[in-house]
């Protein structure tokens, strides 16, 4: 296993009490896999990526991390992983082809081989021209690219991605979706957050869902689309007059819930409702039932959050975070 954690737990102290952000967190992520690790704005996602990073420590709870025990070799740990961060790493006026060079030369990657790898990078993630520009004067797409360019720059086994798309124009997000299923191809295993759906639904072998601290949902994005209540169907009918009868039809269906009329419409969910349908519309036409419209639509990871968590991922902020609103220095671990 390249991330294996039992028990993780983080404690805040903020001036209202303690804040338990994560509250005994279990995961397994294999060797070469990309894992989404998904859930709303405070739901300890950013938190828990933190932790496994090394950048807080945990309240309780072990980890071992790119065969390193997170308590007992957090260098050991830092020296194998990539951490690209939801905020920018580089400074203003710094230039942003030295910010990678000292970046990979602090991972013993030599200034000959940081420098053509990092131009490599530049050119993959569309930054030609910008080697020698100042951080401060590229746009907030680029510093983004950046950010990822410094991530990967020393060639980690383990890269975490906190919110790597965030910022970057469609072209550039299909761009670097590319360039991690390259990355995975060469051996390496991906962890990331992020708030666009279909970017967890193209990119990752699994999804792990959190909310309120906790692991609610764990599998592959078909399997947690399937634990919906099946697809959803609406009947838009030509006579309203006939919602009450088929409603009844409805009814009979082996496995269909959420069986609600709406004026001259029928909705409902059932399992495989691609092939329920054709038996559906003959019944419904021996009835001498007219329809204008048939629609089915399969569960997306959207339908899955608002099964798992109550709330839809769309309705939060993107880039937020889960810990205390407070400065670093204000945080403190709550030892239990």
């Amino acid at each position: 296993m390249m991330i294996e954690a039992r028990g993780l737990v983080r404690t805040f102290k903020t001036k209202r009490g303690p804040v338990q952000a994560v509250q005994g967190v279990d995961l397994d992520v294999a060797d070469g896999e990309i894992v989404g690790f998904l859930g709303p704005n405070g739901a300890g996602k950013t938190t828990t990526m933190r932790m496994l990073a090394t950048l807080i420590t945990p309240t309780s709870g072990t980890a071992t991390v790119a065969g390193c025990d997170l308590a007992k070799d957090p260098v050991g740990v830092r020296r194998r992983i990539g951490y690209v961060p939801q905020s920018g790493s580089t400074l203003p006026e710094a230039v942003a082809g030295d910010e990678v060079v000292d970046h990979a030369r602090l991972y013993g990657v030599s200034k000959a081989k940081a420098t053509a790898d990092g131009q490599r990078l530049f050119d993959e993630l569309d930054l030609p021209g910008l080697w020698r520009r100042q951080c401060k004067t590229l746009s907030g797409g680029q510093r983004r690219r950046l950010d990822i360019v410094m991530g990967l720059v020393h060639e980690p086994k383990l890269i975490f991605l906190d919110e790597p798309t965030t910022g970057l124009d469609p072209q550039a997000r299909a761009n670097l979706w590319e360039h991690i299923r390259g990355l995975r191809r060469r051996g390496a295993t991906i962890f990331l957050t992020t708030h666009y759906l279909d970017e967890a639904d193209a990119l990752c072998d699994r999804i792990l869902v959190i909310d309120h601290g906790r692991i609610v949902a764990a599998g592959t994005p078909e399997a947690l689309k399937q634990q919906v209540s099946g697809d959803a169907v609406r009947l838009s009918l030509a006579d309203r007059a006939h919602a009450p009868a088929v409603t009844r039809i409805v009814q009979t269906l082996d496995g269909a819930v959420e069986v609600e009329t709406d004026a001259d419409v029928v909705g409902f969910r059932v399992p495989r409702g691609g092939s329920v349908l054709p038996g559906l519309l003959r019944q419904i036409d021996a009835e001498g039932i007219e329809l204008q419209g048939v629609e089915v639509h399969r569960p997306t990871l959207d339908d899955v959050f608002l099964t798992m968590t109550g709330r839809s991922l769309r309705d939060d902020t993107p880039a937020g975070t889960d810990e205390p609103a407070l400065a670093p220095e204000q945080q403190k671990e709550v030892v239990a």
